[in-house]
């Protein structure tokens, strides 16, 4: 007993020193923040490229860190899945993507065209994103995970010129669809070394890169250049690309100071995959600008490993997802309570509402809350927090960041867009267009992207409330989109898949709570004349649902003799839900066959 209560004291010694040691929060004044905020001081703290030659977003991510004195510094520990061990240093990044941007310079890649990347979490993958932005070519990374289907629509949509892939996922994903995408002149491939010929029409990573010179000069870079190019989900018609400049890497930096609380030197460990724009904003961008040693993980979630990381690897920054944080609490609380991680310092979560009980949970299990934040796609970076050094109000999206200015608005009698004042009361969450990581365009869809601003407001297309102090609530989506697991969805482009299968007339698809991923896909299908409902055909469009979609799949189908829809077509799909949950069907004067 007296061994282990010594063992106790000497742990709870060793935790306060630590505690003692550690900075105080970049943000310890908000309301002070706010007022003294400007863009103009946020810029001083990059450096531009030397001789006044604008902003690059891979050289403030990187080489400044070198031509500073801190090339030594490890940039990037990567693990992976089969248990290597890898330690790249700003040096070594700096050289590898200067490699790769004088690969794209041979190949004959120019300012704005399109590489791509289709590759899970392997360090190439980084240096492939560095390189393209050094040359200021369009970096546009996809989800490894997508089926052949949503990498076909999305090539396209982009006009890729450029693609960096792994062999694996080049035979299982590309090569079948490589003559439905003309403007795809190059797929760049990392060997599977257990294939002993390389694919045809393909170019080897490693032969690539040894013939090129590490000496990279990058050109100068207007801050408006386009830089990154993320596709994001509508409930209707193709996939939005939404492309970002620059100059967003300014929001990227402040960011991750002030919402994550990142510090020069800390050990940082962002879970997303960097084929969504969390995995390159704060997966890339932030992490590399604020100079931290980032944690790069190769293998699939699985929650001994994740502990185990979080403890060897002295992680003090962690943001992760509300599926993952959910994931844990039900893997329940014993892999933990043997771990040592005192060097845990901010949590923080993303992709979708945290519910209460994930926060109330982390202050039992790590005696600290996660700290939820919200953002977009196409707002490039987090704009309302909760702050390091601020108390979290459980399932509170936060307060804006400073330099943004967040508002609730309803349309009033004389159309236009309004502020609401009284606290708690719902409408649409609104943003002042005014900062740098805003999107500057859905890419060759000036139309949908000119409908998201109004009055003088970006409009968000969430529903939300703002209290009495100032925190913002998430209420829901003003729209179909289904987000999964912390990724937007549409269902016309699940749809679209689902009916290509010969038996399928119509397809309609819902988003349906779940205990662990907080909503799974579930599709509705009428059949075609002669085709009859059976288990054994609903199993085989499971199957042919994860063959052409991928994660974005229905998990459940079933069966309808006809689809509800509007009289113009429409698929009233938020009838389909309430029918599903039970919840009351609303107006449904324009349903198509009613009589009212």
């Amino acid at each position: 007993m007296h061994v282990a209560l010594s063992m106790v004291a000497t742990d709870m010694r060793i935790r306060k020193e630590i505690d003692e040691r550690r900075a105080a929060p970049n943000l310890t004044d908000y309301e002070r923040a706010c007022e003294t905020f400007s863009w103009e001081d946020a810029r001083a703290e990059l450096d531009g490229l030397p001789g006044g030659g604008g902003l690059n977003l891979a050289y403030e991510a990187v080489t400044r860190h070198v031509v500073n004195g801190h090339g030594e510094q490890t940039a990037i520990v990567w693990l992976g899945k089969r248990g290597e061990r890898r330690e790249i240093s700003y040096a070594e990044l700096d050289l590898l993507s200067n490699r790769f941007a004088k690969v794209l310079a041979g190949l004959g890649v120019q300012r704005g065209d399109r590489v791509y990347s289709l590759a899970g979490r392997i360090p190439e993958l980084y240096v492939c994103a560095l390189g393209a932005l050094k040359h200021q070519a369009m970096f546009c990374p996809l989800f490894s995970a997508f089926g052949p289907e949503p990498i076909a629509e999305r090539l396209n949509l982009g006009e890729a010129k450029v693609l960096f892939t792994t062999e694996r996922l080049y035979h299982r994903r590309v090569a079948a669809l490589r003559d439905r995408i003309p403007t795809l002149e190059h797929v760049v491939i990392v060997a599977d070394p257990k294939r002993p010929k390389r694919p045809d029409a393909t170019l080897d990573w490693a032969e690539a890169m040894a013939g090129a010179s590490s000496e990279y000069d990058i050109a100068d870079t207007d801050p408006e250049t386009p830089s990154l190019l993320h596709f994001t989900s509508g409930t209707t018609g193709t996939p939005k690309g939404a492309y970002h400049v620059h100059e967003a890497v300014l929001t990227h930096h402040v960011t991750g100071k002030l919402a994550l609380d990142l510090q020069p030197g800390d050990v940082y460990w962002c879970t997303a995959d960097p084929g969504w724009v969390t995995g390159t904003s704060y997966g890339i961008s932030a992490p590399l600008t604020n100079r931290v040693t980032m944690i790069v993980d190769e293998a699939e979630f699985d929650p001994k490993r994740w502990y185990e990381i979080l403890e060897e690897e002295r992680v003090q920054v962690w943001y992760t997802a509300p599926t993952a944080i959910r994931m844990l609490m039900k893997a329940g609380p014993e892999l933990v309570r043997s771990k040592d991680l005192g060097a845990l310092r901010f949590m923080g979560s993303v992709g979708e509402p945290l519910n209460p009980q994930a926060v109330l949970w982390a202050y039992e299990i790590f005696g600290k809350p996660f700290h939820d934040n919200w953002w977009q796609t196409e707002t490039g970076g987090i704009m309302i927090a909760n702050y390091a050094s601020m108390d979290v109000k459980p399932g509170s999206m936060g307060r804006p960041m400073p330099g943004i200015t967040a508002a609730i608005l309803r349309e009033g009698d004389d159309g236009r867009m309004h502020e609401v004042d009284d606290p708690d009361r719902d409408g649409e969450l609104a943003l002042r267009p005014d900062w740098p990581s805003l999107f500057r365009g859905y890419w060759n869809n000036e139309e949908r992207y000119r409908a998201c601003f109004r009055d003088g407001w970006y409009l968000s297309g969430d529903l939300a409330r703002r209290d009495e102090e100032g925190y913002f609530w998430f209420v829901g989506r003003a729209d179909d989109v289904i987000k999964s697991a912390g990724h937007l969805i549409g269902p016309f482009e699940v749809e679209s898949v689902m009916m290509k299968h010969p038996a399928v007339a119509e397809a309609g698809v819902i988003g349906k709570p779940d205990p662990v991923a907080g909503t799974i896909i579930k599709a509705f299908v009428s059949l075609h004349a002669g085709q009859r409902w059976s288990e054994e055909l609903q199993k085989e469009l499971l199957g042919f649902g994860r063959k052409n979609l991928g994660t974005a799949a229905p998990r459940e189908i079933d069966f309808t003799e006809s689809l509800p829809k509007t009289r113009s077509g429409k698929i009233m799909r938020r009838l389909l839900k309430a029918r599903e949950l039970g919840l009351p069907e609303g107006d449904t004067s324009t349903l198509e066959g009613e009589e009212h």
